[in-house]
């Protein structure tokens, strides 16, 4: 059965003449009908460009180098600009870190609401209206006939992300991609916001693609998780794998961190030092290697191959996967 989005070896960076630049480096992921799968990784990992490129949004400058995107067994790379707004407007929904930005300025939410409706289902203004309440209320907003007359500046940070939820799912898509939905939100907003999403993709059968740095979030929201660092994928599994007997160095420093987050008796949290190479860097090796605490001598020289796990159907990409490395990293379980 096709699935419902495979991304196979997406390359993306800026085109130049003699030395294209790559930021992300032959990313591959499938994502099933119902399936909800994160992506986490630093600041600058590459996390925020590949869902841009599922929706065709990638700047004028970044620009997909390499790789397919097929969408129902569809190349999305193929389509024309149109094609690719009348596809994302109604088959794929995203929220976006900062609803401000993605919401117009200029016009109510009642419009920007119904018009995207309006297009993309064909319905009538009234029956976009009525549908807009219903989803307002959805995302828990009661006073939905008043805010569809207000403007995005009227409301709190909370509120309009809220509305882009509820303006994301208004067409009734296959896949929701979240990116960073929570960043600019305070905790207690935060759990909230997740929340609606979580019922929603639950409710009304949806896939979801959710976008995160903190691995706490992706852990309870997610089936599957894809670990990136430094452009490209490091480790991938199922959540609870990844979670509860992580492999990659790096993906465990990730559940360390998560983990110090959420214990009350943690004093001190837990750092990773250095920071994550800029993509005009050459690196010959493994691209965490300078930040490894079990860096060899072969990971400096000759980068590691992406290979299957031993014990899950997850994959790992790391010169330590056979050498007893859980033996020598200790890990943690964030409890669910």
């Amino acid at each position: 059965m096709t699935k419902l989005l495979s991304v196979k070896d997406l390359t993306i960076g800026i085109d130049r003449k003699k030395d294209p630049l790559t930021i992300v480096n032959g990313i591959s992921f499938d994502i099933d009908y119902g399936e909800t799968l994160g992506i986490v990784g630093e600041s600058g990992c590459g996390k925020s460009l590949t869902a841009l490129s599922l929706m065709g949004l990638l700047g004028r400058e970044i620009k997909q180098l390499k790789g397919t995107i097929n969408f129902k067994g569809e190349q999305i790379s193929a389509l024309t600009d149109k094609e690719i707004r009348k596809l994302c407007g109604k088959s794929i929904g995203m929220i976006f870190q900062e609803p401000m930005t993605a919401l117009n300025p200029m016009f109510t939410i009642g419009k920007q609401m119904a018009d995207a409706q309006r297009l993309h289902l064909g319905v009538s203004k009234k029956e976009a209206n009525l549908n807009s309440e219903e989803l307002l209320h959805a995302v828990g907003i009661n006073q939905a006939r008043e805010v569809l007359k207000s403007y995005p500046h009227e409301f709190s940070g909370g509120m309009r992300q809220r509305v882009l939820i509820a303006m994301s799912i208004a067409c009734r898509p296959s896949l929701v991609i979240a990116d960073e939905p929570t960043t600019a939100l305070d905790v207690v907003i935060q759990g909230q916001i997740l929340r609606i999403i979580k019922t929603l993709v639950n409710e009304k059968e949806m896939s979801l693609l959710l976008i995160s740095h903190d691995l706490s979030v992706i852990a309870h929201m997610t089936e599957n998780v894809i670990v990136m660092y430094a452009g490209e994928v490091v480790e991938e599994d199922t959540t609870e794998n990844i979670i509860n007997n992580p492999e990659h160095p790096y993906t465990k420093e990730l559940v360390k961190a998560a983990f110090d987050l959420r214990s009350a008796n943690q004093r001190h949290l837990n750092v990773l030092s250095g920071t994550v190479p800029r993509p005009e860097e050459s690196t010959k090796g493994c691209k965490f290697a300078k930040r490894c605490q079990f860096s060899m001598e072969i990971c400096s020289i000759k980068r590691p191959k992406f290979n299957h796990k031993t014990n899950t159907k997850g994959r790992l990409r790391c010169w330590l996967a056979e050498g007893g490395i859980n033996d020598r990293c200790e890990s943690k379980t964030i409890s669910s």
